[in-house]
């Protein structure tokens, strides 16, 4: 009796060297195009943010658009293998991570590899390299883990292509997110630019004349200029203005006229500001016996409702007075004790 065999009967199990290891640049290119557009998109909103004002609109949207790119990635790295199979940059590689047997690697794996690459760069970035000795392209993540990244071919061409148009599509939307990211950041920076210069040429050309109209006032007006001097003060400041100005009245008042001579903005932002001040000034009602008088203070402003107002005022030399229009000058030094000739001397 003669067995008859059917010729067409095929091997189902292929043997070890039918197996396709990834080769070392598919698997830097795979690696490349699941991390850099989250890493552009990160890198770029945190640079923003740090420019941004904290708690603005637009530094939370940077903020918003940074946390999606996180989780984008995350997900694309440990949850997408487990629905289609790869990460979205192995998919266009043609790899995928598999176990020794060839069977696919669970999420939970995927995340213990993607930690135990740490590994592979503590090593001085050796772990990265060893696929290129190694026969099985392991890295040292994939011998810990016991996971391999082989080529497969069971996608059709128009499934390639349609992974190709994917991963396109998202490399151009991380590259527009940054650009138009990019573009926010530089209108806000113009922008705080423009204010900054708008605001320092406002207290430059005001504070003078504040600090002028807060320090002087007249005997018949006293009682509207010192009200329009507290005007001139924040709420803060405002009462110990209040004080100096009771204690001028219980004293008597007199004339008091200051003119600011030179100032300089120390620092300024959009709603603060500091300034050094050099003042003249005179007092008294008498032009016979006018006291003349020279002090320098560095005032600083708040601004409240487009107004700029002293929040507090520092004198830093304390005013110097002299009369008929010249400062009072330092009595002359004594003369020298006349010598005392020595004991015995003759004549």
């Amino acid at each position: 009796m003669t067995a008859v065999l059917d010729e067409s009967t095929e091997t189902t199990t292929a043997p070890d060297d039918v197996v396709r290891f990834a080769s070392w640049p598919a698997r830097a290119a795979a690696l490349l195009l699941d991390v850099l557009p989250g890493a552009a998109v990160v890198t770029t909103m945190a640079l923003l943010a740090y420019t941004t004002p904290v708690g603005g609109w637009l530094w939370w949207v940077f903020m918003g658009a940074m946390a999606v790119a996180v989780l984008a990635t995350l997900v694309n790295r440990w949850l997408l293998p487990s629905v289609v199979g790869a990460t979205m940059g192995r998919a266009v590689a043609g790899i995928r991570v598999t176990t020794p047997t060839g069977q696919p690697v669970g999420s939970v794996r995927l995340l213990a590899r993607d930690f135990a690459h740490l590994l592979d760069t503590a090593a001085l970035f050796v772990g990265w390299l060893w696929p290129l000795g190694d026969k099985r392209h392991r890295t040292f993540a994939d011998l810990l883990l016991r996971t391999e990244v082989r080529v497969v071919d069971d996608g059709a061409e128009s499934s390639g292509r349609d992974v190709r148009r994917i991963a396109g599509s998202v490399l151009l939307a991380a590259a527009l997110l940054c650009a138009a990211g990019g573009g926010l950041g530089y209108l806000q920076v113009f922008r705080q630019d423009r204010a900054l210069e708008h605001a320092r040429t406002e207290i430059a050309e005001q504070g003078p004349r504040i600090v002028e109209q807060l320090l002087s006032y007249g005997t018949k007006s006293v009682v509207d200029d010192f009200a329009r001097a507290q005007g001139l003060a924040t709420d803060g400041y405002r009462p110990q203005l209040v004080a100096q100005q009771q204690a001028v009245q219980k004293a008597g008042v007199t004339d008091n006229e200051y003119w600011a001579v030179s100032s300089a903005v120390l620092s300024v932002t959009q709603d603060r500001a500091a300034m050094l001040l050099a003042l003249q000034g005179q007092r008294g009602s008498d032009p016979n016996n006018l006291k003349f008088i020279t002090a320098t203070v560095r005032a600083d402003f708040d601004k409240t409702n487009d107004r700029w107002q002293v929040a507090a005022l520092t004198v830093l030399k304390k005013p110097l007075t002299g009369q008929n229009g010249a400062p009072q000058q330092p009595p002359p030094p004594p003369p020298p004790p006349k010598p005392v000739p020595p004991k015995g001397s003759g004549r």
